[in-house]
């Protein structure tokens, strides 16, 4: 009876250890012996914003040792690529969907009501596809390719004048806050260290740069690689300049472009912000995945796509975690090295 009672206070107290650790529900952990996790659930926590009820980590040895080897080489060898559209920006607010830079567009400054109908339907046909769990991204791609042509198409039909641009952005974001809370430390911390941030984005680039220049954080350190507007001389949209992007070729996107960033060829670590499997091909040739943390932010039909997520990305979190919080402590422990004050 004593040895019953002793093995039932082990089993009690390992439980506790677990949540501790967590602070998740079990059954969303992944399933592992009590030797593998033994070392993870008594080493001291990194940081507390891995542990939020909003996070998930899958391989939690992993995520501490590239924090350490990335924290050893500092801001001067940090690069940061990142999403824009429900990675930087939120995904709702108040119950309702924050609007992306192709929803901005859709704005009576800018489209006709017509327009604007389509639009949405475009939306509601295709964005189902986007996150369908089931289908592969070859499956996913001709959809997503279809999407945008026939979106740029219906905004190059409305003879968009670029001067509208601002006053339709600043109509949308004085009506709820667009990017995540805490975004203001994110761009600073990088900026102050003089890291570069490159954003790739399927959005448009001009209403994107516009939505950050508005919010003071468009500082020299971040480029971007988007769809850009091409404007006639007398500032009227006529077409789309290159070749389309999307959210599921970022791969050459990123292949394609980095050339214009020659800055970040030196640096060997990377922090990577996504909210779609896709945008794990921003990476492309990054040349040691020891030295890449990749965080994606699940927003949409969590319960069906948290384990695509968790063997995925290195850090997953939630929807309900509407907040810059984990990108801006994976800053702060990497840049608290000696020497790396920024100045």
């Amino acid at each position: 009876m004593l040895g019953l009672k002793s093995s039932k206070h082990v089993a009690e107290v390992t439980v506790r250890l677990l949540k501790r650790v967590y602070k998740i529900p079990w059954k969303c952990t992944p399933l592992r012996t009590l030797v593998d996790m033994w070392p993870q659930f008594t080493k001291p926590e990194l940081m507390s914003e891995l542990s939020k009820s909003s996070v998930l980590i899958r391989r939690r040895h992993k995520v501490e040792q590239t924090l350490e080897v990335m924290r050893r080489e500092g801001a001067a060898n940090l690069h940061v690529i990142s999403d824009f559209d429900m990675t930087l920006t939120r995904f709702t607010h108040n119950g309702e969907r924050v609007p992306t830079s192709h929803n901005i567009l859709d704005s009576r400054l800018l489209v006709d009501e017509e327009c604007g109908e389509k639009m949405r339907e475009l939306f509601h046909t295709y964005y189902p596809i986007e996150i369908e769990p089931s289908l592969s991204v070859q499956e996913k791609i001709p959809f997503m390719v279809e999407w945008w042509t026939k979106v740029h198409h219906l905004l190059v039909g409305q003879k968009i004048r670029k001067e509208l641009l601002a006053p339709a952005v600043k109509e949308v974001i004085s009506v709820a806050p667009m990017l995540r809370s805490g975004h203001s430390e994110f761009f600073s911390q990088l900026a102050r260290h003089r890291v570069p941030l490159l954003i790739f984005s399927g959005g448009v680039g001009d209403v994107l740069e516009e939505v950050m220049r508005q919010h003071g954080i468009l500082h020299a350190n971040v480029g971007v690689i988007a769809n850009y507007m091409d404007f006639d001389g007398a500032g009227v949209l006529r077409a789309f300049k290159g070749d389309l992007i999307h959210t599921l070729n970022k791969r050459e996107a990123a292949r394609a472009h980095v050339a214009r960033f020659p800055e970040v060829g030196a640096r060997r670590s990377v922090l990577l912000l996504g909210d779609n499997l896709g945008d794990l091909h921003m990476a492309a040739g990054v040349p040691e995945p020891r030295r890449l943390l990749t965080v994606g932010f699940l927003n949409d039909r969590v319960d069906a796509r948290r384990q695509s997520y968790l063997k995925a990305f290195d850090v997953v979190v939630l929807a309900q975690d509407e907040t810059m919080d984990v990108p801006n402590a994976v800053l702060r422990y990497v840049m608290a090295s000696q020497g790396n004050d920024g100045e």
